[in-house]
């Protein structure tokens, strides 16, 4: 999924993880960087992925956030991100 939502041209990063869910017990979460100049668009970034990712690969409306965590060497910090 990360190289799928990297293909798009306002993505610059991405980090996906699990998310706690009531229905599914884990969905997929992606969180995204943009490139700064577009805004992000949740509704195009999941549209963009429903073209190429399998049904039960897409993240959710709710699962695409912006992302913020990272350790000093510049790394996502994978544990935080929930």
């Amino acid at each position: 999924m990360e190289d799928v939502l990297l293909g798009h041209p306002s993505v610059a990063e991405v980090a996906v993880t699990g998310a706690p869910s009531d229905e599914w017990g884990e969905v997929v979460c992606a969180w995204v960087v943009t490139d700064g100049v577009s805004p992000p668009d949740v509704d195009a970034l999941l549209a963009y992925a429903a073209h190429r990712l399998a049904p039960y690969k897409r993240p959710r409306p709710r699962a695409v956030r912006r992302l913020a965590a990272r350790n000093p060497w510049g790394r996502v910090r994978r544990t935080e991100l929930r």
